[in-house]
């Protein structure tokens, strides 16, 4: 940053101020300089205006040092940890979210609640969970000890009868296909 008076300008207010500085002296066009600086060529204009009547000093943001807009306010986001670490740490964002509108009449949005509670550790964002392992099942050892049966319900036969299931005895040993048959439904009566 480069000290200007008291305030500091920061290396984009500086490139922002050589830009200007180029179309005052004719180097630069309006457009260019817009394009340059990424902005519309009406607010380049805008920029200009300020800087030929106020100086260098206005390509300064002016919310600089300020607080923003959507920041929530002071004590609040404490408050809200508070009571989640004390009633809610195992419950989910949302019904965290839900209880506190409820009970505690803290209106914060979901996504402010998820944040506060990712940043204080209570909760795990999906992307970073470890993945579940599902241990695979060994087969069984002899035939027949165990035949899976899976339906298939479909319009096997088209418009030349009715929609009927397809049932698949499979032997688990061996993968072998003991038996298929078309019933009229999926049921331990077929």
């Amino acid at each position: 940053m480069t000290a200007y008076g008291t305030e500091f300008f920061s290396m984009n207010d500086v490139n922002r101020l050589r830009i200007l500085q180029d179309v005052i002296d004719r180097r630069l066009t309006t457009r260019l300089a817009a394009t340059r600086l990424e902005i519309s060529d009406r607010h380049c204009r805008r920029l200009l205006e300020r800087y030929r009547e106020h100086g260098p000093l206005s390509l300064v943001n002016r919310r600089r040092g300020q607080p923003g807009n959507r920041q929530l306010m002071p004590g609040l986001a404490e408050r809200a940890l508070r009571i989640i670490r004390e009633r809610y740490a195992d419950f989910g964002p949302t019904l965290v979210c839900e209880k506190l509108a409820e009970i505690h009449d803290l209106y914060l949005a979901k996504e402010t609640v998820r944040k506060l509670m990712t940043r204080d550790g209570l909760w795990i964002p999906r992307k970073l969970r470890p993945p579940r392992v599902h241990q695979p099942r060994p087969r069984r050892a002899c035939t027949g000890e165990l035949i899976q049966i899976d339906g298939s319900e479909h319009r096997w036969f088209e418009d030349r009868g009715p929609a009927c299931t397809l049932l698949v005895y499979v032997d688990d040993a061996t993968s072998r296909l003991m038996q298929i048959m078309f019933v009229s439904s999926e049921s331990t009566f077929t």
